[in-house]
């Protein structure tokens, strides 16, 4: 019942509950079930209360967080793209009397050559992407201006981060400035655009790209913070995408390209346009189809009818 007594014998003399003592045997009389009852709806009470409320407090507490991290995050993706498009840009506009020299010089050495419309060793018109013999022509009409220019093979090997490679190019050489000890060296890439160029690159990378000349002329400094820009940039691209980042993409592969020692050729023999044209015509039939198509030349057919 209810509201039942109990009268605690004198054998018993101490009554405990949750290590609590609740009695002995000189106490009167004491109401149990009020006691017993009344402490276990307190404890539930508070641990259903302590429950709810510590739960509510991790999601508002992981809601925030995640909230300032992609706040952050695109912060700073933000940051870093408007860094890398002003280094960028600061890089590109700094030249020098040299450079700008070399620079126009080779411009008016591919200009003269594609209207001319010379065929080049190949048998291929320049302009569909013969690129070798393309640098020997701007190789040779820069050193018939008076510019100390040669074709640079550069040849690396393989390493644990980066595969073996080789690539060509040109440079010059300039050791007019007599107050440096060392001459300076300008490098001449024709096709320095497409050497970054990435087919799967987020849109701020190709922002980037797409300030490059396509016809690069500058001295090692500036390409070598060129490098830095643009292969960091790769790299953030790639980790934006979620993408592996191929090695001939790596920083030190685009610095073995231009940056490593390489076989600097010097030479002038190209062949003229009189040259190519006196070359011997392939002929496009065999011998042996040449000497049967002249037999059969010299035979008569006779037809004879049958009855």
């Amino acid at each position: 019942m209810a509201g039942a007594t109990a009268r605690i014998p004198t054998r018993h003399r101490i009554l405990t509950w949750g290590n609590v003592e609740i009695g002995n045997s000189r106490d009167p009389v004491m109401n149990l079930s009020s006691t017993v009852f009344g402490f276990l709806e307190e404890e539930g009470q508070g641990s259903l209360e302590s429950i709810s409320s510590d739960d509510y407090g991790d999601n508002d507490v992981m809601e925030y967080n995640e909230e300032r991290e992609n706040s952050a995050s695109v912060g700073d993706k933000k940051s870093f793209w408007e860094t890398q498009h002003q280094l960028l840009q600061a890089t590109l506009r700094r030249t020098s009397s040299l450079e700008t020299r070399i620079r126009n010089a080779t411009k008016e050495a591919i200009k003269e050559f594609q209207l001319a419309e010379n065929v080049c060793i190949c048998l291929r018109p320049v302009a569909t992407g013969c690129r070798n013999c393309l640098m020997r022509e701007v190789c040779s009409r820069l050193q018939n201006a008076g510019i100390n220019s040669a074709i640079c093979k550069s040849k690396w090997s393989s390493s644990p981060d980066i595969p073996s490679g080789k690539h060509t190019f040109l440079d010059v050489v300039d050791s007019s400035n007599s107050k440096k000890t060392e001459p300076i060296r300008v490098i001449i890439e024709l096709n320095f655009r497409a050497e970054f160029e990435m087919a799967r690159a987020n849109e701020e990378y190709n922002q980037l790209i797409n300030m490059l000349p396509e016809i690069f002329v500058g001295k090692v400094e500036r390409l070598s913070s060129l490098i830095k820009i643009l292969c960091s940039s790769a790299k953030k691209c790639m980790k934006e995408k979620r993408m592996h980042m191929a090695p001939w993409r790596k920083h030190r592969y685009m610095q073995a390209k231009w940056l490593r020692t390489c076989e600097r050729t010097t030479t002038k023999t190209t062949l003229s346009p009189i040259e190519n044209s006196i070359r011997p015509v392939r002929p496009r039939a065999s011998m042996l189809t040449v000497d049967l198509l002249e037999n059969l030349s010299n035979l008569h057919c006779t037809v004879v009818k049958v009855v």
